[in-house]
């Protein structure tokens, strides 16, 4: 029996708790967006509000887990700094036992949950367990960091392509980066703070010029989002110098070079 049959108590698929007839054992997954209350979706609030449970992780913003109702039983599943404090396996095994417990389930991941958000591996699971999936996206961090900077990730006098990259491969070695950054091109790279070093030398080794600028961006869209300006060749100089936690990103092109004239112009407004 799983920690939430203890819980909420054991049902057949199919039943309530209190027995009557129910509709077939479902999960909601929930794109959390990178963090401002505001940038979550009409949809994703209402689903929120009307959970029994909510499994979130560790890059939801905890002003999203404020504005949850006080009856919603909340479940931190996250993986801080990538350890493995709980496994993938232990959770779509909580989701699967929930669902079947006849609660109204909700999967809360930050940003969007069909990109990086390890989404296909809980779809597999829950559909291999008889368990219907509704997925409500999300906007994903690269675009909030794109707004709360003013960095157009686009912009067509600096780049024709923008590529979204994560820094690691499920067996944690550094992702392929080689011709994704670039004259003409910009780069998102999402979870690459302790890959920094490596993400270098991979872009110095493909000829990529260590001059060209690098927006970090740490907590983007949140109060205390903040953003610092440095270059491919001293990137991991600058995140170890601020001391840059999770969740922060970085982009890397020349679009960075407008957020400079960006910043003025919002400073000019206020």
């Amino acid at each position: 029996m799983s920690s939430l049959d203890l819980l909420y108590g054991a049902a057949s698929p199919g039943a309530t708790r209190d027995g009557t007839t129910a509709k077939s054992p479902r999960v909601t997954l929930v794109g959390a967006g990178p963090g401002d209350p505001g940038l979550l979706t009409r949809k994703g609030y209402d689903a929120l509000q009307t959970a029994d449970v909510v499994f979130f992780d560790e890059l939801v913003s905890p002003d999203i887990i404020d504005i949850l109702p006080t009856n919603v039983r909340c479940i931190y599943v996250g993986k801080p700094n990538q350890s493995a404090s709980i496994s993938q396996a232990d959770i779509c095994q909580q989701l699967v036992s929930a669902a079947r417990g006849g609660l109204k389930v909700v999967r809360l991941k930050g940003g969007d949950p069909m990109i990086f958000g390890r989404t296909g591996e809980e779809l597999d699971a829950l559909r291999a367990a008889g368990v219907d999936v509704d997925i409500v996206p999300g906007i994903t961090s690269a675009t909030g960091a794109a707004a709360s900077t003013r960095i157009s990730l686009t912009h067509r006098d600096y780049a024709q392509q923008v590529t979204f990259v994560t820094a690691a491969r499920r067996e944690g070695e550094l992702a392929e980066v080689r011709g994704l950054a670039g004259k003409g091109r910009t780069l998102v790279v999402y979870m690459g703070i302790t890959r920094a070093r490596a993400l270098t030398d991979a872009f110095l080794s493909d000829g990529i010029d260590g001059a060209l600028p690098v927006a970090i961006v740490e907590n983007a869209t949140r109060a205390d989002e903040r953003v610092i300006i440095t270059t491919v060749a001293e990137l991991s100089i600058a995140v170890a110098h601020n001391d840059v936690r999770s969740p922060a990103l970085f982009i890397v092109g020349d679009v960075v070079r407008t957020y400079a004239a960006a910043d003025q112009a919002a400073a000019a407004e206020a």
